[in-house]
């Protein structure tokens, strides 16, 4: 099982229209096989940066995400919101380690 956290910055006036879009993308994600979490989180401090938390239960799971007709809207759409390229950083999940827990 693995996680990905996208960590993104998002330009003031683009807020709401990231939020809307990245709505829908959870929407559908949450629906996809293999898929354990999509959760979307914006800082406290500083609402113009978002994080995208990705669980999955496979390698395979992940890279079928980025194949999903919402997740290419999203990627185009939110693209133009950003004011820096998105960056994600891997994990391994070491806990909870069987999927039923989750």
């Amino acid at each position: 099982m693995i996680v990905n956290c996208v960590y993104i910055h998002v330009n003031p006036d683009k807020v709401g229209s990231f939020i809307e879009a990245t709505r829908a993308n959870h929407l559908e994600t949450v629906k996809e096989p293999g898929n354990l979490r999509f959760d979307v989180i914006q800082q406290a401090n500083d609402p113009n940066w978002f994080m995208l938390y990705e669980a999955y239960d496979s390698e395979i799971a992940a890279a079928n995400h980025k194949t999903t007709g919402h997740y290419l809207k999203w990627r185009d759409t939110a693209e133009g919101f950003m004011a820096e390229p998105r960056h994600g950083v891997r994990y391994n999940i070491i806990e909870p380690n069987n999927r039923s827990e989750w």
